[in-house]
């Protein structure tokens, strides 16, 4: 339980610093993936999804 809201503050805390350092980035970040076709932002997001489970289990091993 420790570990889940270790990791909710933290994806919190990134997005946060996004949103109030770079609001016009994010925009111009946001019409940039409205242009990458569907399939492969699914394939992004798996990929991300499996390097978070990867890094997760590699903390929870090594500490």
């Amino acid at each position: 339980m420790t570990l889940v809201l270790l990791g909710i503050g933290l994806v919190l805390v990134f997005e946060g610093l996004v949103l109030a350092l770079l609001p016009n980035r994010l925009e111009e970040l946001i019409r940039m993936i409205t242009e990458i076709p569907i399939e492969t932002r699914r394939a992004y997001g798996l990929g991300a999804v499996a390097l978070g489970v990867l890094l997760v289990w590699l903390a929870q091993t090594i500490g």
